[in-house]
């Protein structure tokens, strides 16, 4: 198996980086830049930039600030937010980013995900799932615009769809833990391992070290946190002592 990756989360709104709990109440974290910089130097393996405004205010990601992140960092680089188009994410990869996060168009417009996937590699396509336990046949539903719509997708039944339109990797957000910091959602992670022949990136409810390694053993192939890492709770270095500790190969 591929060493763990430990990737910090920048939550931005209005330039400003943030974090919540459940994805409502967002309160300043910080400068983007300065934050990315800062893990890049900590030794994170990945930075993800999600612009969680762009969507409900239906425009794109701020570029600019995407290309001041990726100037201080030289780690792979995801953005996520605002991403409608083929053209979008060909914007984003010309300003520095290396991956893009796909999330509530790819639900409004699956073929999106295929065009994407074949204009510029599955490589390049993160699928981002905000999940929740709803009344679907697996029990997890899928939500869009960040995490405040329920929509009619089983959580399970669209991850096997975006895998089948060229998906490279999924971010399982769950809204459940997101922000509680009691721990990732452990059963949510070791259904989807079971069907996904994709890298799994875990997302939500980090509040200890124990936690990253649970959510490791349990078949996430990347770890991703914010507001632990924001507040200087927890360091990407503890991360990764406590992940070797117990016997996960880390980078």
């Amino acid at each position: 198996m591929p060493a763990i990756r430990v990737i910090p989360c920048l939550d931005v709104a209005d330039g400003r980086v943030v974090k919540g709990v459940q994805f409502e109440n967002l309160k300043d974290s910080g400068d983007p830049v300065e934050l990315a910089s800062k893990y890049y130097l900590q030794g994170a393996d990945e930075v993800t930039f999600l612009d969680v405004a762009a969507t409900n205010e239906n425009r794109g990601t701020m570029l600019e600030m995407v290309t001041k992140c990726a100037e201080q960092i030289f780690i792979p680089l995801t953005v996520g937010g605002g991403i409608r188009s083929v053209e979008d994410v060909s914007k984003l990869l010309k300003s520095g980013a290396d991956k893009v996060s796909v999330g509530s168009a790819g639900i409004a417009n699956p073929k999106l995900l295929e065009e994407i996937a074949t204009e510029h590699g599955s490589q390049v396509l993160v699928i981002s799932l905000d999940l929740k336990r709803a009344a679907t046949k697996s029990g997890f539903g899928v939500t869009s615009h960040g995490g405040k719509q329920l929509t009619d997708l089983d959580a399970m039944d669209w991850v096997r769809q975006v895998q089948d339109l060229g998906a490279g990797e999924l971010l399982i957000n769950s809204i459940d833990a997101d922000g509680t910091r009691d721990g990732f959602d452990i059963d949510l992670i070791g259904r989807i391992r079971k069907i996904s022949k994709v890298p799994i990136i875990a997302s939500g409810g980090a509040g200890k070290v124990e936690h990253f390694v649970e959510a490791a053993q349990a078949g996430a192939d990347a770890l991703l946190a914010a507001s632990v890492f924001h507040e200087g709770l927890i360091s990407i270095a503890e991360v990764k002592s406590a992940l070797k500790s117990a016997g996960v190969e880390v980078r």
